[in-house]
């Protein structure tokens, strides 16, 4: 299984493309960083209390999606696969705009200190973050490889980014199920 390393991503032409992606990718990690732990709440309503369910919805949607997108491409329905993949993509867009706008409205919810499964919950809420991160500038590139037609370094860094993605869309549902839960809501 080959990897673009950066001498096949310069040859390619890409470079200035990955920068850009990877520059916007940190760019709005720092932002999310900066508005969950930094910048205190706008409202403490309940007004928008829906958004976190809401969330969770998308991102299972989102790994439907890429289930589906996963079985067309393994058929060669390239049409299907993209439009899944597009799909994909669009509730995972509608979730972060989702996202942001619960944490600047409501800010962070803790999970309660004393509840059960707090350890594992934490675990998978840290996994979940870190590969968050790190998913977003695979799946702009991935992106960016196909839609550009450079469909051999579309493949070499879908294989990477199919299962971040899908980790990072199941455990965000499984954590806000977790946390809904142990908030007695």
């Amino acid at each position: 299984m080959a990897v673009a390393t950066p001498t096949s991503v310069r040859h390619s032409g890409a470079a200035p493309a990955i920068a850009v992606i990877l520059a916007v990718s940190a760019a709005a990690s720092l932002f999310l960083f900066w508005l969950i732990y930094i910048h205190p709440a706008a409202a403490s309503s309940s007004q928008y209390a829906f958004l976190p369910a809401m969330n969770a919805v998308f991102n299972g949607l989102a790994a439907v999606a890429l289930l589906i997108g996963y079985t067309f491409i393994r058929a060669r329905k390239i049409k299907r696969h993209r439009a899944s993949m597009i799909t994909a993509f669009v509730f995972s867009t509608l979730f972060l705009v989702g996202y942001i706008a619960h944490h600047a409205l409501h800010g962070d919810v803790r999970y309660p200190a004393h509840a059960a499964f707090r350890t594992f919950y934490l675990w998978l809420l840290a996994s979940h973050i870190i590969l968050a991160v790190l998913a977003l500038p695979l799946v702009l590139v991935t992106f960016f490889f196909s839609l550009s037609g450079r469909i051999p370094q579309h493949r070499r860094i879908a294989r990477w980014t199919l299962p971040l993605w899908l980790y990072v869309s199941v455990t965000g549902v499984i954590t806000y199920v977790m946390l809904s839960l142990a908030l007695g809501s």
